[in-house]
């Protein structure tokens, strides 16, 4: 074999192991034929392609990316200057559409994300833009999955990350927020205020129904005592007098009986019964209550005389 042969040899060898093409794991390629595409993807591993006539015209990952998006001004619907930035998880689904129909598809994403943003934040005003975020990324999702389905790309999270306002806007967000904790500082202390005083009267209210209420049962209890004492009293000035018409009784039943059996008793009860009536007339003119007592001494005699006839009638009628 002369030189030339060889060259041959190595030329046409170096061509064919130049067709040899490995496609790692998650990837994708696309094989152009003299300059078009007529389909032909190389899938992950070994593959081969027709050296000089076909070429690798693109290879991608299919695998899920991030793609983040640098901070953007945006000009909210109450004119507020703000910037906000965002990160997007993505994956191409159709390789061949996002080679042939888009120029640069990260840059085309990245254009699209940010017109995207300041198209949302100029729809919200500055105090919604912070509460409503989540509301904010389902919106950018759905707006950007529809945006790059031709690029066959499938956008599978949208995050907002920073939504800064401008300086100025800071401060006077700053005073605001200082106002309005002084004015809830001051409604709470006026509530507390209020609610001291309710509590307050509230209390001395109540002190004084359960004063009443002390007085009332005290006066109650009082009364209920005093008609017990009395109803006492009563019972006993009743049973006293009962003992004592009893005592008389039996003691006029043993008078009778001492008259019946011994007739001389009846000088000796006359002489009691004068000296009883004296006694009573004495105690009568003592007393604090009675001012003047008149008692003719002639008729003392005629009362007594009196008195004996009425015991004799009494001893004559027991002795029958």
């Amino acid at each position: 074999m002369d030189l030339f042969g060889l060259i041959l040899a190595l030329m046409l060898g170096s061509t064919a192991v130049s067709g040899v093409k490995i496609i790692n794991q998650g990837n994708e390629a696309l094989v152009e034929m003299l300059g078009k595409y007529n389909g032909k993807k190389l899938k992950p591993g070994l593959n081969y392609i027709i050296p000089v006539l076909e070429r690798v015209a693109y290879q991608q990952t299919i695998r899920e990316r991030v793609l983040d998006i640098p901070p953007q001004s945006c000009i909210t619907r109450d004119n507020v200057s703000i910037t906000a930035d965002a990160v997007v998880y993505w994956r191409i689904l159709d390789l061949e559409k996002a080679y042939y129909k888009v120029e640069n598809l990260q840059a085309a994403m990245v254009n699209l994300v940010l017109t995207q943003i300041r198209a949302e934040m100029g729809k919200l005003e500055l105090d919604e833009t912070f509460t409503a975020r989540s509301q904010i990324n389902e919106i950018l999702l759905r707006e950007l999955d529809e945006a790059t389905d031709p690029w066959g790309v499938k956008v599978t999270r949208v995050e907002l990350r920073d939504i800064i306002p401008s300086k100025a806007v800071q401060e006077s967000m700053e005073l605001q927020m200082s106002a309005e904790r002084r004015k809830r500082a001051a409604i709470l202390t006026s509530e507390g205020d209020r609610e001291s005083a309710i509590n307050s009267a509230r209390g001395k209210a109540e002190a004084q129904v359960l004063d009443a209420e002390a007085r009332q049962k005290a006066a109650i209890l009082e009364a209920e005592a005093q008609q017990k004492a009395i109803i006492l009293k009563a019972q006993a000035e009743r049973q006293q007098q009962v003992l004592k018409a009893q005592a008389t009784a039996e003691a006029l039943q043993i008078v009778a009986k001492i008259l019946q059996t011994d007739p001389n008793a009846r000088e000796a009860l006359q002489f009691l019964l004068a000296q009883n009536y004296l006694e009573m007339g004495m105690k009568i003119g003592s007393s604090d209550s009675s001012k003047v007592m008149f008692m003719d001494p002639r008729s003392i005699p005629a009362t007594l005389e009196g008195m004996r006839s009425i015991v004799g009638e009494v001893g004559n009628n027991n002795s029958r």
